[in-house]
């Protein structure tokens, strides 16, 4: 390695340790949410969890400003002035954010854990290395690198949309990543600390119901996830923090718009807190998502301690426009927890809390019906949205179906709506309590159901290969053309199949695109969306001298309307003239050399007509 390459590492990662400390240190307005009028009678019992405490969030564009960046980490957050006005009021489940002045970022916090680097069992991200991407005119983002295996005609349009983090060391920073097919970043969101996590990051719509108009915005989950403990019995289990997969209290769910702004946060209700599983905008003007809560409970008659605890969960929507409850479905209040496949004995290992149902998915369908998920019940049930009644239940010890060959399914998570009579689901399959063997290779399953003869049949389904046994998390999505795309969950790998799908023991057949994260790290879900990106902050720029020439490395998170950058130089500010008339774009960061010595540059974002959509700050290459 050169001296200048050694140089430039080492001010790399005195940048990313700079971060840390300045997210670490900085103070924000925590997602708050308070009670609500509710159209049934909210439990009384206490919950026991704790408010949500101060956690900086590194939000924005970049995470922290760089040269020619979007501003000062220490500015006041999207959606929160100077005096600290603007900002969640008690009693309002959703925040409005006003956009945010220039030179600020987004440094709206949410979940209440440490702002360390570590992740809550002391282990650090990988924040250096072949794994992890590294850019000059942004060194405080530090996604993770994909391998991409396969990447074949025939994929439905769009990039991919992924939340990284991992249930042992990290590899890059957690946060939003969207990524194009090749793996290249076209947007990163870092979080400050490895014991941050997102989830559930998607496209969706926001629909005015007012007007009827709809505009294309982001959301996903932020909080902080139970992970296993380090150098544990590989049971699934955490003695004092609950099962595996908990949520803890203190998240809530974000919404920005096609510019990056954040536009709302919104919390649970009735004492419950965000759940990681779901997040989904109506055409009504609200949002539908899981919430859950530690209920106390003498878990003697299931197996449990005396002095235990149910984790439950409701289905909740609250209207965006006004922050009001306006419906809620208490599992605990329908299905019996004797039903669960996970036994009460779990309790003992996990700080007195037991898991019986783990609802981990919500669509809606025909006739005002809920279909939900619960993954420790291996059961979907029909819900009636009026009544509050279960329709029928799918699988599990009470189903209501007969299983047709290959049809029945485990531990199930992302159950959704197909047309004539389908559901869409992906089937883990793996795996159950600590000693159990995975009953069947993990895959995407499509089923044909017959509501009036209670029969389910497999439709088409969608393996991996090499096989693949995923105990946790996983997707199965419907594209735009007639593709399936298949996040595997707790294992490392996302793929896109043709239509037709495949068998067990032919998982190459139909594949379209494979990919997957390095080391150990993993998505609760990954989606494919069109997306159109446009940056309300300005694109980065920082300038080196390399041999005899200068480099401008340039770079816009989030824009996917760049086609090539236009290099400007002069000797002072208000004398710049262009140096480079049309740079096509490379990736992320596009290094572009020219023989003039500035020492002031500046580089401008083009379209594919050439014209100009943003200018960076001004920079000056000093020696």
């Amino acid at each position: 390695m050169s001296r200048t390459a050694s140089r430039r590492g080492r001010r790399l990662l005195a940048a990313v340790a700079l971060t840390t400390a300045v997210l670490a240190g900085a103070g924000g307005v925590g997602c708050t949410g308070g009670g609500a009028t509710s159209p049934r009678k909210a439990d009384a019992r206490p919950d026991g969890g704790d408010a949500p405490g101060e956690m900086t969030d590194a939000g924005g564009p970049d995470g922290m400003a760089d040269v020619g960046g979007p501003g000062s980490p220490a500015g006041p957050g999207a959606g929160e002035r100077a005096d600290g006005s603007g900002t969640d009021g008690p009693g309002d489940g959703t925040g409005l954010a006003d956009p945010p002045d220039p030179g600020t970022y987004d440094a709206q916090p949410c979940a209440g854990t440490p702002a360390g680097g570590a992740d809550p069992a002391g282990r650090s991200p990988i924040v250096t290395g072949p794994q992890v991407w590294s850019f000059v005119s942004a060194p405080q983002l530090r996604p993770m690198r994909v391998s991409v295996s396969a990447l074949r005609p025939g994929t439905a349009p769009g990039q991919i949309f992924l939340a990284p983090y991992s249930g042992s060391t990290v590899v890059g920073q957690t946060g939003a990543l969207i990524l194009g097919d090749g793996g290249d970043p076209v947007w990163f969101r870092p979080l400050p600390s490895a014991g941050l996590q997102n989830a559930g990051f998607t496209v969706q719509n926001w629909h005015d119901p007012r007007s009827g108009a709809a505009e294309p915005v982001l959301t996903w989950w932020q909080g902080s996830i139970v992970l296993p403990s380090p150098g544990g019995d590989g049971s699934g289990r955490v003695a004092a923090s609950g099962p595996v997969g908990r949520a803890e209290p203190g998240g809530c769910y974000y919404v920005y718009d096609s510019s990056y702004r954040l536009r709302r946060t919104v919390t649970a209700r009735n004492g419950f807190h965000a759940d990681q599983h779901e997040f989904l905008l109506t055409s009504r003007g609200t949002a539908l998502f899981l919430a859950s809560r530690a209920e106390p409970a003498d878990l003697r008659p299931y197996g449990g301690p005396a002095d235990g605890a149910i984790l439950n969960s409701e289905v909740q929507e609250v209207d965006l426009a006004t922050g009001a409850l306006v419906f809620s479905w208490n599992v605990r209040e329908h299905v019996d927890p004797a039903d669960s496949e996970v036994p009460a004995a779990q309790a003992w290992t996990t700080g007195g809390l037991w898991d019986p149902y783990h609802l981990n998915s919500i669509d809606e369908g025909p006739d005002g019906q809920l279909l939900v998920s619960s993954r420790n019940m291996s059961a979907v049930y029909a819900v009636d949205r009026a009544a509050g009644d279960i329709r029928w239940q799918l699988g599990g010890r009470r189903g209501d179906f007969t299983f047709g060959a290959e049809a029945d399914f485990s531990w199930q998570h992302d159950v959704r709506w197909r047309p004539d009579g389908r559901i869409g689901l992906f089937d883990n399959g793996c795996c159950g309590p600590a000693g159990q063997r995975p009953q069947r290779q993990s895959r995407g399953v499509v089923l044909r159901l017959d509501a009036e003869r209670r029969t389910a049949t497999l439709d088409r389904s969608y393996y991996h290969r090499p096989a693949l046994s995923s105990a946790s998390q996983g997707n199965l999505q419907a594209l735009s053309n007639g593709n399936e795309f298949v996040g595997w969950g707790q294992q490392q790998f996302y793929s896109e199949y043709a239509g037709a799908g495949n068998g067990p023991g032919d998982g190459a057949r139909s594949l379209r695109y494979d990919a997957r994260m390095p080391g150990e790290n993993v998505s609760y879900r990954v989606l494919r969306h069109e997306w159109v990106g446009t940056p309300h902050y300005p694109p980065s720029l920082a300038v080196r001298r390399d041999g005899g020439q200068s480099v401008a490395y340039a770079s816009w998170n989030g824009s996917t309307l760049t086609r090539a950058w236009q290099v400007l130089a002069g000797p002072d500010p208000g004398s710049l003239g262009v140096v480079v008339e049309h740079a096509m774009r490379t990736g992320f960061e596009t290094a572009v050399g020219t023989a003039d010595v500035g020492p002031y540059f500046q580089v401008r974002a083009l379209d594919a007509e050439r014209t100009v959509l943003s200018a960076s700050a001004v920079v000056r290459l000093d020696g």
